[in-house]
């Protein structure tokens, strides 16, 4: 069995989380144990592609027109 490192912490009666190797998605659960079964389905769905991983950030060309940035 493979193990995943994890990061959580408990916000307004809720506890949040992300895997350590995957930071830009988090998800919670109404308590510890839920939590880890919502990382664990995340980390299922990310592994075998069903989500997109962020490779990065991206650029757009041409820039924005100075309206645009408001």
């Amino acid at each position: 069995m493979q193990t995943v490192k994890y990061v959580s912490w408990e916000e307004d009666g809720a506890w949040l989380g992300y895997l350590q190797d995957y930071p830009d998605y988090w998800t919670q659960g109404e308590t510890l144990e839920d939590l880890k079964d919502h990382l664990r389905d995340l980390y299922a769905d990310l592994i075998s592609g069903q989500i997109v991983v962020n490779t990065g950030p991206a650029r757009l060309r041409g820039g924005l027109h100075s309206s645009e940035c408001r």
